[in-house]
């Protein structure tokens, strides 16, 4: 087909020193190489891809994550295709997940017991906002990022696979794939003195005491939309962060105002499932409130807010460790 957008290499982590020659060379060949379906100099490209994985691991019996990795796979892969000719097209991140082993359940990969509840979805909002970040300092152009997730038939519920939903029951990372669904529109600057710096994540991640508290906010013609999360490596019990969040420049007026959560009561049928007993078996009415639970949830019910003549409006909330919100305006 003419019209057939042919590109790749799809390598694995360009951190990996391996890795980043062959991406390297990939793009060295598609200039200057032997086509060998034509004999002539140079192969057609149209987009570039390549994987990208964090690390998590287990410590003092807990799961512990690690996006230094991931972050690292993307940023060496960006600084490559940055330094081609090839640095203004299509990147697509073709593998973008926290480890590498999406077949590996808990029973033979414990650490892969964050796939189950908020660990996956607070990781997931944090290490894909930063990865916009990345391409804004390496001057290329990102595309998409895709999970390498699956559908496992015949698996026992919450058996640590890396799919979005279990037995037909969503999980709570599968929110916040809708959360990034619903913010159209233009990235917009963020002002938080107190996120973690993105170097710093690249070297050590957020472990060690550390937490990450930040936001992704994007805004369209009519639509203001707020991601922010409350991320730290280490899946223990953590503290709650007080949030004031103050949205600028906005027209004076009355707006459509939604609050959407995940969190251990909200969006999350994992704990639902665990409060029942963790029944190997789900049927009838038990099944249906599952599935209701693991759907994306309001925090609160949609309502009418009043802008200022200064286009200003301020929310507070409390955000639990490891929990993510949207905040949603419509005029």
């Amino acid at each position: 087909m003419p019209s057939a957008h042919v590109g790749g290499p799809a390598t694995t982590g360009p951190g990996w020193d391996k890795a980043a020659v062959w991406l390297q060379d990939f793009l060295v060949h598609c200039v200057e190489g032997t086509n060998y379906a034509t004999g002539k100099k140079g192969v057609p490209l149209d987009f570039i891809s390549f994987h990208a994985k964090g690390s998590p691991s287990l410590v003092d019996g807990h799961v512990r994550m690690n996006m230094a990795p991931q972050l690292e796979d993307v940023a060496r892969g960006f600084e490559i295709v940055g330094n081609s000719s090839f640095r203004n097209l299509p990147i697509y991140i073709t593998e973008c997940d926290p480890e590498g082993c999406a077949a590996c359940g808990m029973s033979t990969n414990p650490e892969n017991a964050y796939r189950n509840g908020t660990m996956y979805s607070s990781y997931t909002a944090a290490s894909f906002a930063r990865i916009y970040d990345l391409a804004a300092r390496y001057h290329v152009n990102l595309q998409g990022a895709m999970s390498w997730s699956f559908e496992f038939e015949g698996q026992k519920w919450f058996d640590g696979f890396r799919d979005l939903a279990t037995n037909g029951v969503d999980k709570p990372v599968l929110n916040v794939f809708r959360m990034y669904g619903m913010m159209q529109g233009r990235r917009i600057p963020v002002e938080n003195p107190s996120a973690v710096p993105l170097d710093s994540l690249l070297r050590s991640s957020v472990h060690g005491g550390h937490t990450d508290v930040q936001a992704l906010a994007v805004a369209a013609e009519r639509q203001l939309t707020l991601m922010v999360w409350n991320y730290t490596d280490d899946a223990l019990p953590g503290e709650a962060v007080n949030m004031t969040i103050m949205a600028r420049h906005l027209p004076a007026g009355q707006m459509r105002f939604q609050h959407f959560r995940i969190d251990e009561k909200h969006s999350n049928a994992y704990e639902v499932w665990k409060k029942i007993g963790s029944p190997s078996s789900v049927e009838g009415t038990a099944y249906r409130v599952l599935e209701k639970t693991g759907g994306l949830a309001g925090l609160m019910p949609p309502e009418q807010v009043n802008i200022s003549e200064k286009g200003e409006i301020v929310v507070s909330f409390v955000l639990p460790a490891h929990a993510v919100s949207l905040l949603k305006w419509n005029w």
